[in-house]
């Protein structure tokens, strides 16, 4: 038996992650989960959003989900979600966007990877006011040129273990010459070495044209990290919700899979939270750990509900003109369908 650590998380978390689990449940997923808080919850209890005993329980099972997490202000941290990627060298962050029939949106070929680095660039925090007024400040945008080689290494055999033709690198080396520049770099030593898969590079502004007006252009993209946040709500927009997006947190030796979206405090409590994106980051935590079959099984269950569009949450009704159901009803439904998946098997 696997044993994984779980964290609920805030707001809408605990409720999107115990539909996960009547997901896992129901295809009798041997997992022992070691349940841990962090984020608001554990900053209340402890004093502490991220306890030793969240860092030492990832470090023994290497693998986690968790649910959406807040850093309280006053708390030590800029953001507990980053702090773990720095923690654990989680430096690449992956994100599958496809569309999914019966969700309305513009696009109905979507079907891209986009994969953001995780642990540099802007988001490191070094940043201060020049003066004592705050009216002049500077944020340190840092990359090395290790962690950019193994993120385009990475990309590249990512891509083509998944049979993905091509990847297309979105980059600022025009402006950003040092660290886009180096990025850039690295990928097309890379590229130069492959050729089993089509390698391109674009500016940022471009791809993010390219993504709006054709978006079946791409197949898997790979960027830097604020690129990469910026890039993640573009294609959440394409398919339709933020609620079907899905996010891996992968390293060398450890692993965290959680949505791509935040607590949503504004709809916590109310059981209307699409639980989706994190049923599917349970599917690609089983991917991850070898149980490709019922990876595959969770997702064409996700897909079959909402293309029936019968049991959905509000942020897809509403769009389908359906009575929206609970975020334990969808949950229920996408692992009855799921059983009946793995029963015909």
């Amino acid at each position: 038996m696997k044993r994984v650590t779980l964290i609920p998380g805030d707001g809408i978390g605990p409720e999107i992650v115990n539909a996960t689990l009547k997901v896992l449940d129901a295809i009798e997923v041997d997992i022992d989960w070691e349940v841990v808080n962090a984020g608001r919850k554990a900053y209340e209890e402890e004093g502490n959003p991220l306890p030793e005993d969240v860092i030492e329980s990832i470090r023994r099972n290497k693998v986690a989900l968790k649910g959406p997490l807040e850093t309280p202000i006053g708390s030590g941290y800029r953001s507990v979600n980053v702090t773990l990627r720095r923690i654990f060298d989680l430096y690449a962050i992956i994100r599958p966007a496809k569309y999914i029939p019966g969700l309305p949106t513009r696009y109905t070929d979507i079907d891209l990877i986009l994969i953001r680095e995780g642990i540099e660039g802007l988001y490191i925090g070094a940043e201060c006011s020049l003066d004592p007024y705050k009216h002049h400040s500077i944020s340190i945008r840092y990359m090395s040129r290790d962690n950019c080689k193994r993120l385009i290494s990475f990309a590249f055999r990512y891509a083509i273990a998944h049979n993905r033709k091509k990847i297309t690198l979105a980059h600022k080396a025009n402006i950003l010459k040092e660290t886009c520049g180096m990025l850039r770099e690295e990928f097309l030593k890379e590229a130069r070495k492959q050729d089993r898969i089509l390698a391109e590079d674009m500016l940022i502004d471009s791809v993010v044209a390219e993504l709006i007006s054709r978006p079946s252009k791409f197949d898997v993209i790979v960027t830097s990290n604020m690129f990469g946040d910026i890039l993640s709500g573009v294609i959440a927009g394409l398919i339709g919700t933020v609620g079907i997006l899905p996010s891996a947190n992968i390293g060398n030796e450890y692993a965290i899979f959680e949505t791509a979206h935040g607590t949503a405090p504004d709809i916590a409590g109310k059981g209307i939270a699409n639980p989706s994106a994190m049923i599917l980051a349970s599917a690609m935590l089983l991917e991850h750990i070898g149980l490709t079959e019922k990876a595959n099984i969770i997702r064409e269950a996700v897909k079959e509900v909402i293309k029936e569009g019968k049991y959905v949450t509000l942020d897809i009704a509403s769009k389908l003109g359906t009575t929206p159901v609970s975020t334990s009803k969808m949950a229920e439904r996408i692992a009855e369908i799921a059983r009946q998946k793995l029963e015909e098997s």
